[in-house]
């Protein structure tokens, strides 16, 4: 089958437009990444080009100070009849065109079109962010390929609408389960019902108030909710076991332990099965290249309500920001798209930071 092609030259949003034409699910990444690959090594001569999976890489070695690392997943959720992408106006329609394949363009475009930045480069493109944290391309890289990680600033492209969010929350899920005893719906009282015993613990989750922390200036606010319940046998049997699927999201002043505590004291006397756990990761504002972009951008950043690949780099010890077009808001939905502007801004944003 043949490479689609993809000029790196091009203008940044038809760049966007042909990547967002190349469908890639995650674990379905290959075409995008072999045309990426393709386009980097055909179009950018001056980078060094890797390939790990269905995940690229490439970085310039020019000796310089300081590294930035600029990351963008190429994996999208599946489509929803919104393939291939279309223009309306200033907006470009099509799955994966906000999360995150304007981000892509952005890094693509400025990795072919930089040859001689003050900063040395490294680009990295990964699959399967959107599924399980096991299959993420990233942790590959870093088993694999640790030294291409080193940065003194990490900026992932994910959708900011343009402006600096900082860190983002950590998550944890656990499934609380109540458990009863069977028995006949017509002689109920033989029984004991798990799904009304679960009721105390949604009384729990009513009545908790979330804290708020300031971390550098960011606010971040945590929330404990209930986002799945399951229970019950049959329309004439008292159910003898019900699960209630709770996730926290938590500050990243919070490390995973304290977030495991946080949550067992919170819902004390319940059985609980820990079933995800994903840290946080600070601002990371106080770090020099960090505070230089800040300036650059002209913004005050916020906190990154969410959690993205930034904790990744910040458990290497890396400054990571999120910077991107798009609307977080519009990712993974039928309707998805993206400002060309935000696109064409992002650029220039970009670029100004990396050759001052």
């Amino acid at each position: 089958m043949p490479v689609p092609y993809l000029d790196l030259h091009a203008d940044p949003v038809e760049l966007c437009a042909a990547m967002v034409d190349v469908p890639s699910v995650s674990g379905a990444e290959a075409a995008l990444a072999g045309a990426i690959e393709s386009a980097l090594r055909e179009q950018a001569p001056h980078l060094e080009v890797l390939r790990s999976g269905d995940a690229v890489l490439a970085r310039t070695d020019l000796g310089r100070g300081t590294r930035v690392l600029l990351a963008g997943h190429i994996d999208t959720v599946p489509t929803a009849d919104n393939l291939p992408s279309r223009r309306d106006g200033h907006l470009l329609h099509g799955c994966g065109t906000s999360d995150m394949k304007a981000g892509d363009a952005v890094i693509a475009h400025l990795a072919a079109t930089l040859v001689a930045p003050r900063h040395d480069l490294t680009l990295v493109f990964y699959d399967c962010e959107e599924v399980e944290a096991e299959r993420n391309g990233l942790g590959r890289i870093e088993r694999d390929h640790r030294d291409w990680l080193a940065a003194d600033l990490a900026i992932l492209g994910e959708p900011t609408n343009g402006t600096v969010e900082a860190g983002c929350q950590g998550t944890l899920r656990v499934e609380v389960t109540t458990r009863g005893r069977r028995a006949h719906s017509a002689r109920a009282w033989l029984g004991d019902n798990a799904v009304h015993s679960a009721g105390a613990v949604l009384d729990r989750l009513r009545a908790y108030t979330p804290r708020e922390v300031d971390i550098d200036g960011c606010v971040y606010r945590e929330g404990l909710q209930a986002v799945r319940i399951a229970g019950g046998v049959a329309g004439n049997v008292v159910p003898d076991e019900c699960v209630v699927t709770v996730n926290f999201r938590f500050a990243p002043d919070r490390d995973a332990g304290d977030a495991e505590s946080h949550v067992r004291e919170v819902l004390d006397g319940f059985e609980l099965a820990i079933i995800d756990l994903s840290p946080g990761a600070l601002p990371g504002l106080r770090a020099p290249a960090a505070q230089e972009f800040l300036t650059m951008t002209g913004t005050t950043a916020s906190a990154k309500y969410g959690w993205t690949d930034v904790s990744r780099f910040a458990a290497l010890g890396i400054p990571a920001l999120n910077y991107g077009p798009g609307d977080p808001n519009l990712a993974h939905t039928r309707d998805e798209h993206v400002d060309t502007r935000q696109i064409t801004d992002a650029v220039a944003v970009l670029r100004r930071f990396l050759c001052g």
